[in-house]
């Protein structure tokens, strides 16, 4: 138990060590909310790292977490690849046509070169950015998806799952090409300046494959991967179930996962324990019905199913804050971190019958 305030990176190194900072650390992955700082549309936002970094350094004084995010929106790096990205007015910006359209087409692919995407290269701006604001005192939170889930973007889900099951030596040649674009891409971002890598990874949530597909598949690729980069990641399900793949992640070496809201939170830690720290799990899209007392009440409720121990930061259970969750129900986690986060969390014997009846 720490009787000192702690800045955002030592409350969080904290927790990953397994032990009980001074309150637990709020991850609140905010994304396009920064053109709502800003007042301009998601497109242009995104169009210039400055917005960012500037809409990232608002929401990290107005909301008090404890992270910046350099993410930008998913389909950047297939962005990079030569796909085009569909923008919406209040929705993350979508990928369009895949740029695998047959199962030869992968026979002459070739990464793109980080140096040479302009679209790579303002998320590698806005992070030098960040860190050159915040410095050792916050985590910059940087973004790869994974090679296993890349596919889903670069040639529709349907396709891929022909790829994997029909066509080994293809899947094994992408599997490849993906690898060694996202180690590139991880340390590249390490590089600017993120403090860790978000291994996003949904496609190996149980709730789209069998755990032995698991075994032979995703594991196995994020092991090769994680072990090249050069930072420590957090492997994110992207809501997506993990329960019964929680110590086979632990084998990947990452130090931390993303869990879904659809799973118990409490057991998640309990099998995550002193392998894995917990990052969740609060439902992004329930929140945007939320009044400010049940964001309070379900803030009480992951704090108490997870809180003791350390090893947990709380967060939403997707890595993204949908556009429609107001600003008042953002404050109300917050100050209901501030309020019921500080460690020792001596008030949760008091209420546990009325939190979870």
């Amino acid at each position: 138990m720490s009787t000192t305030t702690m800045n955002s990176m030592q409350r969080t190194l904290t927790t990953l060590g397994h032990q009980e900072p001074d309150r637990v650390p709020f991850f609140l992955l905010t994304t396009m909310h920064g053109a709502k700082e800003l007042d301009v549309s998601i497109e242009e936002y995104f169009s210039r790292a400055d917005y960012v970094v500037e809409g990232q350094m608002r929401m990290l004084k107005k909301y008090r977490r404890d992270c910046l995010y350099n993410f930008f929106y998913g389909p950047i790096e297939t962005e990079a690849w030569g796909a085009d990205v569909i923008y919406a007015e209040d929705g993350p910006p979508n990928a369009g046509q895949p740029i695998i359209r047959s199962m030869a087409d992968i026979d002459a692919l070739e990464a793109p070169k980080i140096s040479e995407a302009p679209c790579l290269q303002r998320v590698l701006e806005a992070t030098r950015a960040m860190k050159a604001k915040v410095g050792d005192t916050v985590p910059i939170i940087g973004v790869a998806i994974s090679p296993f889930s890349l596919p889903v973007m670069q040639m529709g889900f349907e396709g891929y799952l022909d790829l994997m099951h029909g066509d080994q030596t293809r899947f094994e040649r992408l599997m490849k090409i993906n690898e060694a674009f996202s180690t590139q891409w991880s340390n590249a971002q390490l590089e600017a300046g993120a403090t860790a890598i978000c291994y996003f990874d949904p496609l190996s949530s149980t709730t789209n494959i069998p755990r032995d597909l698991y075994l032979k598949t995703g594991q196995q690729i994020a092991k090769r991967t994680i072990a090249n980069i050069n930072g420590p990641t957090a492997t994110h399900m992207a809501a997506g179930r993990c329960l019964p793949i929680v110590d086979d992640i632990a084998q990947t070496g990452t130090a931390v996962l993303g869990v879904s809201a659809w799973e118990d939170l409490a057991e998640l830690k309990a099998a995550a324990s002193k392998k894995l720290t917990v990052l969740g799990n609060l439902n992004g899209i329930e929140m945007r019905r939320w009044t400010p007392e049940q964001a309070e009440l379900e803030v009480k409720r992951a704090i108490a199913q997870a809180g003791r121990g350390g090893g947990f930061i709380l967060s939403d259970n997707h890595g993204e804050i949908p556009w429609q969750v107001p600003e008042d129900v953002l404050l109300a986690i917050a100050d209901a971190v501030e309020r019921w986060g500080c460690y020792p969390l001596d008030w949760i014997d008091d209420e546990a019958e009325t939190l979870f009846a």
